[in-house]
This record gives C-alpha cells, sequence and structure tokens, in this order.
C-alpha cells in the first residue's frame, strides 16, 4: 500500500516546483538578454533580425506564462484564469491514491460487479474525472456509505453509474 506524503513532503515538493520554476525563469531572462545582443550587433534590418525578434517575443511569451505559474502554486487561493477544455481523465491503480486525490469531489459515481469482486469508482473534481477499479468492501450495501466516508462526499451525491466526457 503506498505510503501518504505529509503535509511537510508535499510542501517540500511544491517548494522543489517553483525553485526550478525560478532558475528556468532566471534562464530565460539570461537567453533574451543575448538574443537582444546578437540582434543588435546583426542590425535592425534583415531576415534574420525578424527571426530573432520572433523568438524573443515567444521566450518572453514562455517567460510569463512561467511567471503566471509560479503564482499559482505560490498563493493556493488565486482562482486561474486559464480555459478549461474537456476533463482530464486520471485513472489510479490504487486505492489510496484515488482516495487522496478524490478526497472533497463534486460529484462520485461507482459501479459493481459481485460476480468479479470488483468495483470502478469515478469522482469530478476540479474539472478532472479520476478514476478507480479494484476490489470492493464484502458487503456492497455499505459501498455508498464507505465511498462518502473515505472522500468526505456527502452521499447525495455519490450515485451508482459512470461519469463519462460529453
Amino acid at each position: 500500500m503506498a505510503k501518504k506524503p505529509t503535509k511537510d513532503e508535499a510542501l517540500e515538493a511544491l517548494d522543489f516546483i517553483i525553485n526550478v520554476l525560478r532558475e528556468h525563469e532566471k534562464d530565460l531572462d539570461r537567453l533574451i538578454g543575448q538574443l537582444g545582443i546578437i540582434t543588435e550587433s546583426l542590425g535592425e534590418t534583415g531576415e534574420v533580425a525578424g527571426k530573432i525578434e520572433k523568438v524573443e517575443e515567444r521566450l518572453s511569451a514562455i517567460q510569463n506564462e512561467i511567471s503566471g505559474l509560479i503564482k499559482f502554486i505560490s498563493s493556493p487561493h488565486e482562482v486561474p484564469s486559464y480555459p478549461r477544455g474537456p476533463p482530464v481523465i486520471v485513472k489510479c491503480k490504487q486505492w489510496e491514491d484515488f482516495k487522496v486525490l478524490a478526497a472533497g469531489a463534486e460529484t462520485v459515481s461507482y459501479l459493481f460487479k459481485e460476480t468479479e469482486k470488483s468495483f470502478q469508482a469515478d469522482a469530478l473534481k476540479d474539472g478532472k474525472v479520476l478514476t478507480y477499479s479494484g476490489e470492493f468492501p464484502q458487503n456492497a450495501r455499505l459501498l455508498k456509505i464507505w465511498l462518502s466516508r473515505e472522500l468526505a462526499v456527502a452521499e447525495e451525491k455519490i450515485f451508482e453509474g459512470v461519469l463519462a466526457i460529453g
């Protein structure tokens, strides 16, 4: 069974990601500066200068995206302004992983196949469909109550069925 990371371990991982992104941001700043120097030495006219300007613009856009990502990761209370597409499907092989990711989900569905002694749980959370397939508890009648407690989701938000895209 996978060990659930502690809050300190999760924060350390988040700090590591932020530091890596900041290093990339510094590298991009340095590269943009070097491109500026090269552009000046080649002159403002010509095909090469136009291509270099386009590269500079793309690097600046990437730098802005990284800065926005750092701000988003650093302040979890901020709502991102990124457009949402179809939900991402996250398939968990371990119940503990699904349990952590699906805690507090908006909606949970489940299916169970008594003959196969397995069940599938799907949870909708933050625009993602999380799914788990595996063994289910011996008493299938208690499955809904068990899911409610395991995932911290109200029983009325749990139904037998399937969550799907479109």
